[in-house]
């Protein structure tokens, strides 16, 4: 398949991952309606074309947490990744690495941290709250250990939302291993190189925790019970005592929530929904990050995620307040279709459409992009 913009990588992942896979980074939660508003109400969104600037070649670094890198994007952090790629979690690191820019790898992933970090140092680390207080203050401990320059604590999952693609499809419910199984048999190229050659396909992070041998079955079983589901304010103090680093909170989609991450000072925010795996009905991010930027920007660094699925979405949610971009589906499309090479080859496609749109826009740097680059929906 010839591969020629960043949309080509969905149908390649399609053709090459059992359906369980595919279904379960491609969908959202519910009926699927936060999912759609986060790609819709970006792409409602005109960017301004202006003439005769002059503007040729915008510089694209940046700046997060003290360290420069060379795009304003970040490798959100996505659970199970090496599942979709022979040691997946790697392979992205490596390819975010060769571009600049800072790879967040997921509390819930295949590769464990310390493995990560050996290949693609430095990384950023993603945090899910766990009751087992030990069990998170070692993982803290391996956090620092493995040198992760940032802790993304993501707060809007103190339970998975409803996913009824995952019943469907086999990741969950009734013979879901029977139907993983068949999917898996049915996808040799896939079985062969991931689920053979890739092994063990367990929860790096997580596996002191269960007896040796544990499945599939038994992770998601134990997240389900070990999730901490009264998350508050105060966890941040906690995890303040075990971390030193910058703390970015992940899931904001509120003024008063983003004020009170401000309050607590933490360096950055992600506004996020998700991509719209958890509340079904939340507004997009791109209707939210607005008002969250102008209250909290100048105190705190404004992420964002959810819906981008080209660099003019990169270029919209910049002008609309982001200090950079977090891509998440995107990426993994293109580590299922190509691995490494694939995700290489997706940041250079953005890299190219990010500088198009700038030079179209009149935009001669980042931080020229605001309210005016865009032009936003009537209401």
């Amino acid at each position: 398949m010839i591969i020629s913009a960043p949309g080509d990588f969905r149908a390649a992942a399609r053709r090459r991952l059992p359906r369980f896979l595919f279904d379960y980074i491609d969908g959202g939660a519910g009926q699927e309606l936060t999912m759609r508003r986060n790609t819709d109400d970006l792409a409602d969104i005109a960017l301004r074309q202006r003439v005769l600037t002059g503007v040729v070649a915008p510089p694209l670094t940046t700046t997060l947490f003290g360290r420069a890198q060379s795009l304003p994007l970040v490798l959100a952090p996505v659970g199970l990744t090496g599942m979709f790629a022979r040691r997946g979690e790697v392979q992205a690191a490596r390819a975010a690495k060769a571009k600049g820019i800072p790879y967040c790898l997921s509390t819930l992933s295949v590769c464990a941290l310390e493995e990560v970090a050996a290949a693609a140092a430095p990384i950023w680390f993603q945090l899910y709250m766990i009751r087992d207080r030990g069990f998170m203050r070692e993982l803290l401990g391996r956090v620092k250990a493995a040198g992760c320059t940032a802790l993304a604590f993501t707060v809007d999952l103190p339970l998975p939302g409803v996913r009824y693609r995952d019943g469907h499809s086999g990741m969950s419910g009734p013979r879901a291993s029977l139907r993983r199984t068949l999917q898996a048999i049915a996808h040799p190229r896939w079985a062969w190189d991931v689920a053979l050659r890739g092994g063990p396909l367990n929860l790096g992070n997580i596996a002191s925790a269960l007896r040796p041998g544990s499945g599939l079955h038994d992770y998601i079983g134990w997240l389900a019970a070990n999730l901490e589901p009264v998350l508050q304010w105060r966890d941040l103090g906690w995890i303040r005592e075990h971390w030193d680093g910058p703390l970015i909170v992940k899931g904001i989609l509120e003024v008063d929530d983003a004020r009170s991450a401000a309050a607590a000072g933490v360096e950055g925010i992600v506004v996020s929904n998700h991509g719209g795996r958890q509340l079904d009905g939340a507004p997009s991010t791109a209707r939210a990050l607005p008002a969250i930027a102008e209250a909290v920007g100048d105190r705190l660094t404004v992420l964002a995620d959810s819906g981008v699925r080209s660099g003019a979405d990169v270029v919209r949610l910049l002008a609309l307040g982001a200090r950079a971009v977090l891509i998440g589906r995107c990426w993994i499309y293109a580590l299922a279709a190509r691995g490494q090479a694939g995700v290489a080859q997706l940041l250079d496609l953005l890299e190219s459409e990010i500088r198009i749109a700038m030079i179209l826009s009149g935009s001669p740097e980042l931080s020229a992009l605001d309210r005016n680059t865009v032009i936003l929906p009537s209401k």
